[in-house]
């Protein structure tokens, strides 16, 4: 009897290689996985609209698949655009985290319904965040007086050098009132308290009738941290950050060489197989 039933990805370095893509050993075994009744979910830090045509090419729509977007923020049933899980960010924090990015020389950015909102559209790391989700960018002059509607996140976006030291200061200065991650070297993910991508895996499996051993976990940030130590299995990538590897169960290949459909091939399709 198969052991996993929900197999949560990660997307940018782990799904998909650093060519933004899915290669196509890892499609091919997560559609025989979805075919034996595995239902996937991309669980990412990009917005929902990011995240659809990756879940379009896998046919999620088709399969019970769903989409975890904002990092837990949101979460929709691919087949019926369904919200299953929902979380705004506090309103009145918006104007304070803009500000307190701007002291340390970061930008601060959020979502609209068709791209990404920020005062700084020709930052590199806006440029970044808007290559990897295929979004375009609106510039605004006053980011928090722009945003009149519920959001599921800020991300802030800087240098790759200064963001451990931003996110340290970040944990103290909106300590019990945000949950803050860094999903790449240079992203900080501000999220509200509470939500992170284990929290809404875990309603999701509540939604379900099933429990974290029945999930399966594949990841290599720091954001993707709680959900691999909250799996029943937890897989890092052979690319991952250090504490999620010595979080994992097992590690894979890296997000350039199969990673992902390695350990579907070995643990879901119980192929023993060579890369």
């Amino acid at each position: 009897m198969m052991q996993y039933k929900v197999l949560a990805l990660d997307l940018d370095g782990t799904l998909t290689n650093s060519d933004k893509i899915i290669t196509p050993r890892t499609a091919r075994a997560l559609r025989e996985a979805a075919r034996q009744g595995v239902r996937i979910v991309l669980a990412s830090g990009r917005p929902t609209a990011g995240i659809r045509p990756l879940a379009e090419e896998l046919e999620l729509d088709m399969t019970g698949g769903y989409i975890l977007s904002y990092n837990g923020g949101k979460v929709i049933e691919c087949a019926t655009n369904q919200v299953l899980v929902q979380h705004a960010f506090p309103a009145e924090l918006i104007p304070t985290v803009c500000t307190f990015a701007r002291y340390w020389n970061v930008v601060p950015l959020t979502y609209d319904q068709t791209g990404i909102v920020t005062e700084v559209p020709d930052h590199i790391y806006v440029k970044e965040e808007a290559r990897i989700n295929k979004l375009p960018v609106r510039a605004v002059p006053d980011l928090p007086a722009e945003v009149s509607y519920p959001i599921n996140k800020l991300l802030l976006v800087g240098d790759p050098v200064d963001m451990p030291h931003v996110e340290e200061l970040m944990q103290q200065e909106f300590a019990g009132k945000l949950s803050i991650y860094r999903s790449a070297p240079f992203f900080i993910e501000t999220m509200p308290l509470g939500v992170e991508k284990a929290a809404s895996l875990e309603l999701l499996l509540r939604a379900l009738g099933l429990f974290p051993r029945d999930l399966m976990a594949c990841g290599d940030g720091w954001n993707d941290l709680p959900m691999i130590k909250f799996a029943g299995l937890g897989v890092a990538m052979g690319n991952a950050v250090a504490p999620v590897k010595a979080a994992a169960g097992y590690v894979t290949a890296d997000n350039d060489h199969d990673g992902v459909g390695l350990a579907v091939e070995k643990f879901i399709l119980g192929r023993e197989v060579e890369a």
